[in-house]
């Protein structure tokens, strides 16, 4: 175990985050089990957050594997060559889209109401998760706030397998982790408490 649970993680994580001080800067925590780890990374550099609604279009016969994302503002991100790989046609691709975009309009709902999502544009967007273990989600959310006009992206874990940022293919400008373990199992075993955070918290 190395952290207590998802606070005692985050407070330790923003520690190490305290060179982005300023309004330049936006926490966006990835629901669910990214956002109470951002709130205390938000807390060191004081820091405007918020949450990062984005969702994984998962190819259909390996949803684990990212063959794109979709994002607030109708930001819609492909790895058109994986697409083709993976010989997913236009129907399959336009279902798994309508099937995430319901869920991102769900989360927005719950999480948002009717406050508009803070600007990115020209600012630092730090990307922050519970832990990275395939980094798909962490990849695709880097590539949306990318998208919405993040000048500098920097992608904030508290845990990683080892070698990991080489892994993510530049998505982000900066990688922290504060431990790559090695070897890595599921995120959850590096936790004393990784209860699944709900909608409500």
């Amino acid at each position: 175990m190395l952290f207590r649970d998802r606070v005692d993680a985050g407070q330790r994580l923003g520690a190490r985050l305290t060179h982005l001080r300023g309004p330049a800067t936006v926490v966006l925590g990835l629901p669910r089990g990214g956002v109470p780890v951002a709130a205390e990374v938000a807390e060191a550099p004081g820091a405007p957050r918020d949450v990062g609604l984005v969702r994984k279009l998962g190819v259909p016969s390996r949803p684990e594997l990212a063959m794109g994302a979709i994002g607030e503002g109708g930001v819609r991100v492909l790895d058109d060559a994986l697409v083709r790989a993976a010989h997913v046609g236009a129907a399959e691709l336009a279902e798994v889209e309508r099937h995430e975009a319901a869920e991102l309009a769900r989360r927005a709902g719950a999480f948002r109401a009717a406050r508009p999502p803070l600007d990115l544009a020209g600012r630092t967007a730090v990307v922050v998760d519970d832990g990275v273990a395939t980094g798909s989600t962490a990849r695709a959310a880097c590539r949306v706030v990318r998208a919405l006009g993040a000048e500098r992206v920097v992608l904030a874990v508290p845990v990683a397998p080892r070698g990991w940022d080489a892994d993510m293919a530049g998505a982000a400008d900066e990688y922290v982790a504060l431990s790559t373990p090695d070897p890595f199992w599921a995120i959850g075993r590096f936790y004393g408490d990784f209860r699944q955070t709900t909608d409500a918290q």
